[in-house]
């Protein structure tokens, strides 16, 4: 099982009403959330931990999950509110304003972190809650303490805005990215940790620090991922375009589903064969992940793709069927 942990809150998203004026409707969302979501209906094994109130959001929350194949047994059920998201799209792009102090997600502690088992064969993590307390020491201790051998994924999912302590933070990315095994970041994350320059020198740099594998994602010019061994690309499908919401964690689930269909994360030398990941293999899992964000974007809010949705994709058996 791939195991997401980060946030889950509820996005708040305009709505024209019918009288005039603009409301919002409460959906589903969370970077890692979505990730969770989008790797259970591309038919992988996914498990989700972070808080969830036992508010109506948080039922939202667990229902959505459960919906998309995903196990929420790890998932602590607390009396908090919910994180609420109020979005507004501008041309297109998703900008936030959070809702979050004192919520179930926010104020998950190193006290409720769960001993990983047998069944858990990766973790990811990444989103706004490595951005706050306690809940970023939490989530940091579950990748550099509890991970064990397991192959781990970052996406930092960069909002400047959010970030209390920016050397902090830059320090705990620093820690994170020398254990992980995989890190993925946009192309304005990459900037943002290493200013401007060449992506692939700053990606190798990136690789210097210990990841196997270095993915950049560059919106409608696609996605690049860098070993020290190869170079990969995907090209983003030409779509028409809704809006981005939840685009780069649908992709993040693409390349872990990706994956895991090749065998890579089950594997008793996961982390080994991920380094030594051949050029066809990663191709493969970066044509999944752009497919499958494409797809994304084609409708409001994140609502990633069913593996049925998604041509040559072959269908695994007992898949939560599509809606």
């Amino acid at each position: 099982m791939i195991l997401c942990a980060g946030e889950a809150l509820i996005d708040m998203l305009e709505r024209p009403l019918a009288g005039g004026g603009i409301g919002f409707a409460p959906v589903p969302g969370g970077a890692v959330f979505n990730t969770a979501i989008a790797l259970g209906r591309l038919g992988a094994p996914a498990g989700y931990f972070g808080g969830l109130s036992r508010d109506r959001f948080g039922d939202q929350l667990h229902q959505a999950l459960t919906d998309s194949g995903v196990d929420t047994a790890l998932a602590p059920r607390v009396a908090r509110p919910s994180t609420l998201a109020f979005v507004a799209l501008v041309d297109g792009q998703a900008r936030y304003e959070f809702f979050d102090e004192g919520s179930a997600g926010r104020m998950l502690s190193r006290a409720d972190l769960p001993d990983l088992g047998p069944d858990i064969d990766a973790l990811f993590l990444g989103g706004i809650s490595l951005m706050a307390e306690p809940c970023g020491s939490a989530f940091e201790a579950l990748a550099l303490e509890r991970a064990g051998d397991r192959v781990v994924m970052l996406d930092p999912n960069i909002r400047p805005a959010f970030i209390a302590d920016e050397a902090a933070f830059r320090a705990r990315m620093a820690r994170l990215m020398a254990r992980a095994d995989i890190v993925k970041l946009s192309d304005e994350d990459l900037a943002w940790l290493s200013g401007p320059g060449d992506v692939a020198g700053r990606a190798q740099a990136l690789l210097e620090r210990g990841p196997a594998l270095v993915i950049v994602t560059q919106g409608a010019r696609g996605a690049r991922a860098f070993t020290r061994q190869c170079e990969a690309r995907a090209r983003a499908p030409e779509v028409a375009v809704a809006d981005t919401v939840g685009a780069g964690d649908t992709f993040n689930a693409g390349v872990m589903a990706g994956l895991w269909r090749l065998g890579v994360l089950a594997a008793p030398d996961a982390r080994a064969r991920l380094r030594g990941l051949a050029a066809a293999d990663l191709t493969a899992c970066l044509d999944l992940a752009a497919r499958a964000a494409a797809h994304t974007v084609t409708r409001p809010g994140a609502d990633p793709p069913w593996a049925q949705e998604l041509p040559d994709l072959p269908n695994l058996p007992d898949l939560p069927e599509a809606p």
